[in-house]
């Protein structure tokens, strides 16, 4: 293995241990079984330098306390903790805990950019089309709607700090890996035109040429990627710990070349690693699927590779490269 990155990273890892947002409980162990999966020592053991900001606690809110108020809690502490790594030069990893978690994260995305003026573009690697709102939801869970509020949906009153920003453009956001989506969400996924790769068109086409075009967009504009990243988007047989398993999801491979092609690309600024549920995993063994998931996006490789195929390399094999 090459355990040296191109470019070492300052990451700023931010536990979440949040579980607000779903009926299942468990997700709230995620943080934890991260770093017991030794995902600080790895990507330290990559180069990078990685502070460990333990995990958040909203002010207020009590055990057991659940609803959009919960939520709206949870969001407030992590996009003022996202905003302030990246507001700092550092590259915020936001571990959990459900899905739900992505409402405070690209929100704290949202105002650095603003800020900045750098355009944000979020790549959310999942399942589901988490664009359900409370009136089309079918279970009423908030980890199913993060999209649909960051996107300005109606519903989502006093969700955000203020002033909050402009909404996030849904067509600013790329689902890749959907196979499970209800009704409602299908109906407004398509009204706004969010992009979308789903596993039909993976098992059509790979994942290279789809993501690449998403890559490409992004890079022509500069953007800053925002990585959300479910453990619902593998396939259960390779990651079980995750309380709404869908089959037919990623296999291993893909999922890291998937990661590789992210920190090629360089445009990575913000990740989020997402429905962790260690109470329904086998041994630890999806949590160290994620570590080395993780441990690819940020430059863990077999080899250093050129952009084209080398030379030396005999004709039949080439031809299968």
């Amino acid at each position: 293995m090459r355990d040296s990155p191109e470019s070492p990273q300052r990451i700023a890892l931010i536990g979440a241990p949040i579980e607000v947002g779903t009926s299942e409980p468990g997700a709230l162990m995620g943080p934890a079984a991260l770093r017991t999966a030794g995902l600080v020592r790895t990507l330290r053991d990559l180069g990078h330098a990685v502070e460990d900001r333990g995990d958040l606690a909203p002010a207020g809110l009590h055990p057991g306390e659940t609803g959009l108020p919960a939520v709206a809690a949870w969001a407030t502490v992590l996009s003022e903790a996202v905003e302030a790594a990246l507001d700092a030069g550092d590259l915020p990893v936001a571990a959990g805990g459900d899905h739900s978690l992505s409402l405070g994260s690209v929100d704290g995305a949202m105002r650095h950019c603003a800020r900045v003026g750098q355009p944000l573009r979020v790549l959310w690697l999942d399942a589901h089309a988490d664009f359900n709102t409370p009136e089309t939801s079918p279970s009423g869970n908030v980890h199913g709607m993060p999209l649909a509020a960051l996107c300005g949906e109606p519903g989502f009153t006093g969700l955000f700090r203020q002033p909050a920003p402009p909404p996030l453009d849904p067509q600013r956001v790329h689902l890749f890996g959907l196979r499970s989506v209800d009704a409602g969400e299908r109906a407004l996924v398509r009204a706004r035109r969010v992009g979308v790769t789903d596993m039909r068109a993976i098992d059509e086409f790979g994942v290279v040429a789809p993501l690449r075009r998403v890559l490409e967009r992004a890079a022509a504009e500069g953007a800053h990627l925002h990585v959300s990243l479910d453990i619902d988007f593998l396939d259960p047989s390779v990651a079980p710990a995750v309380g709404t398993a869908v089959p037919g999801g990623a296999t291993f491979r893909e999922a890291h070349l998937i990661m590789e092609m992210l920190h090629d690309c360089a445009l990575v600024r913000s990740l989020d690693v997402v429905e962790l549920n260690p109470f329904l995993d086998e041994r630890g063994r999806s949590a160290r699927v994620l570590v080395e998931l993780v441990a690819s996006l940020f430059g863990r490789r077999i080899l250093d590779r050129s952009p084209t195929i080398p030379e030396d390399l005999p004709t039949e094999q080439a031809g299968r490269a």
